[in-house]
């Protein structure tokens, strides 16, 4: 029996509108050590997206290796495979890759290949040991692929499609070449799978834009597990158990705040997958939306935020609760700040986000009501000012053209 622990989408640095999450992030790896320790974990598998951007504040990346100190020394024998997403730079998790590899720690951060641009396999497959020692798993640990990682397959209807199909096939090749009779076949995705369920207030569109989205049988029916990232709500995939997003630790947006954040347990005996079974995530920072859907007149607004619990002063500012306000207007209201910041004196929630809805005929952005422009993503913009200027949705050709000059910026950003 060999015992996996698969997480992803920590996003460690990550900010809530200006709000430093490094608290809650530190709360859930401690959390995580205490659920490998009780679960008498092999292994954990960390699918991508551990930091929130290209270029990590140095705290976050202390908590990363302050982790898996902490998980090392208390669970010496554990496998730890960690592979980038499309929020990582690939050349700063592979920087340390060969120290943590001498640790026991394997680390891929972007598609390995050697000088002759071959797979470097020795790196892509990584073995899992069970409680006595032996080999009872071989993970092919498959980053975030980027378009230039892919082989060209200009004979395909999809080559984006085709040319992961192509790295996956090639990797799981080698895995099953090198296991024996009675070892189970993993594999590890950073990808936005055909199906799945978005958060677009926090998920960036891969892969040249997510019509590119994977069909579930890139992974075989031998394949016992699929750890995949990217998708921060935790689910299946195409109606198969075994392959699922565990999804983010935390809610990285107020639309999230409902999710069933959690770990997955995965059980593996012999070749077979025997059990799947999530343990949720300890709240560490409260999310509340005061209307929780739609808004409220000001007058409303501020009778529903008076009602709100008083502040606890033996509670740290960190544990507070995040509060995003909705105010419904019909005309402009200059002093709507103060007025929401004075109802909220002495109250326990901090106001993260002041939400207007305007009623009435007033510009839109696509179908919201006007807002700060960080309340629209970066793809939502584009397609708005197509729409303005050629009175017509942008073609997917085009938004996939986006996407890929986005996501090349951010890597450098």
């Amino acid at each position: 029996m060999l015992t996996l622990l698969h997480t992803s989408d920590w996003h460690l640095g990550h900010t809530l509108h200006d709000h430093s999450r490094a608290e809650e992030h530190a709360a859930f790896l401690d959390w995580l050590i205490g659920v490998a320790e009780a679960e008498e974990a092999d292994a954990l598998v960390v699918a991508g997206d551990l930091f929130d951007g290209s270029n990590p504040p140095a705290q976050a990346q202390e908590q990363l290796f302050r982790f898996l100190v902490t998980l090392r020394q208390r669970l010496p024998r554990i496998d730890v495979v960690l592979v980038g997403g499309n929020h990582d730079s690939a050349q700063r998790l592979d920087a340390p890759a060969s120290v943590l590899r001498a640790l026991g720690l394997h680390m891929v951060g972007g598609l390995p290949r050697r000088a002759d641009r071959s797979l470097d396999l020795d790196r892509l497959i990584v073995p899992l040991t069970n409680a006595q020692g032996d080999v009872a798993a071989w993970v092919a640990a498959v980053p975030f692929l980027r378009p230039a990682d892919l082989p060209v397959a200009h004979d395909a209807e999809d080559p984006l499609v085709a040319g992961v199909t192509a790295v996956y096939a090639a990797a799981l090749d080698a895995a099953r070449a090198r296991r024996q009779p009675g070892q189970a076949l993993v594999a590890t995705g950073h990808c936005y799978m055909r199906g799945g369920e978005l958060s677009d207030l926090s998920e960036r569109k891969i892969l040249g834009g997510n019509q590119h989205a994977l069909p579930v049988t890139v992974f075989p029916d031998d394949v016992a597990y699929v750890a995949l990232g990217h998708l921060h709500l935790a689910q299946s995939v195409g109606g198969r158990e075994h392959v699922r997003y565990c999804g983010a630790p935390i809610p990285l947006s107020m639309p999230e705040r409902n999710y069933p954040h959690q770990v997955d347990v995965v059980k593996l005996d012999g070749e077979r997958l025997v059990e799947v079974r999530p343990v949720r995530v300890p709240r560490a920072t409260p999310m509340i939306r005061v209307p929780d859907t739609g808004a409220l007149p000001i007058d409303a607004l501020e009778a529903a935020l008076a009602l709100l619990p008083p502040r606890d002063p033996d509670v740290p500012e960190w544990r507070r609760p995040f509060l995003e306000a909705c105010v419904r207007l019909d005309a402009p209201e200059p002093g709507l700040q103060r007025r929401v910041e004075l109802a909220l004196e002495g109250r326990a929630p901090r106001l993260v986000k002041l939400t207007r809805e305007r009623t009435g005929t007033g510009a839109t952005l696509g179908d919201a009501p006007v807002a700060a422009l960080s309340d629209f993503t970066p793809d939502q913009v584009f397609a708005a000012r197509w729409k303005q200027e050629f009175a017509a949705e942008p073609d997917p050709v085009y938004l996939a053209c986006f996407a890929e000059l986005l996501a090349a910026a951010q890597e450098v950003a």
